[in-house]
């Protein structure tokens, strides 16, 4: 089991900065924060052994091809919602899949690379898939806030 900790005002300096740039040397970002490299490695390993910290890139759905985005919400009947969930998830076109409350059980957002895949993934894809009552899908029309560093990481008072 992984200890977790309260973060410090370091930790969230050092987080703050690989959200600058992910790619920063530990020796980059000591100097920034004017700590030692061997400072910032120990928080960073600390951090990530309490799984508190990720560093992963992210890339540019349109750079890579995928130029439509649908969010799809999906009422599941006769089969647990986590199954059908995992099962879905399995597609390379569903880049999340979520367990919701509320009127529908899955919520699913998907990368297409073209507006005539769509029938494909539905029909042909999605359909085949054992628990499915309905599907609503919505076509992405433009985005707003896509930001990926979803956990804010705050100091609590």
């Amino acid at each position: 089991m992984t200890q977790k900790f309260a973060l410090d005002t370091i930790d969230r300096n050092i987080v703050e900065q690989l959200r600058r740039n992910g790619r920063a040397t530990n020796q980059q970002i000591a100097e920034t924060l004017g700590l030692t490299a061997t400072t910032v490695s120990s928080r960073i390993r600390r951090m990530e052994d309490a799984n508190q910290l990720r560093v992963v890139a992210v890339s540019d759905f349109a750079a890579h091809g995928f130029n439509f985005l649908m969010q799809v919400a999906i009422e599941v009947d006769g089969r647990p919602a986590s199954a059908v969930a995992e099962e879905l998830a399995q597609f390379p076109e569903v880049f999340a899949a979520h367990l919701v409350t509320g009127r529908y059980d899955i919520d699913l957002l998907v990368a297409l690379r073209d507006f005539d895949d769509l029938a494909n993934l539905l029909l042909d894809k999605f359909s085949q898939v054992h628990g499915i009552r309905t599907m609503t899908p919505a076509i992405v029309v433009d985005i707003i806030k896509y930001q990926f560093d979803i956990a804010p990481i705050e100091a609590r008072s």
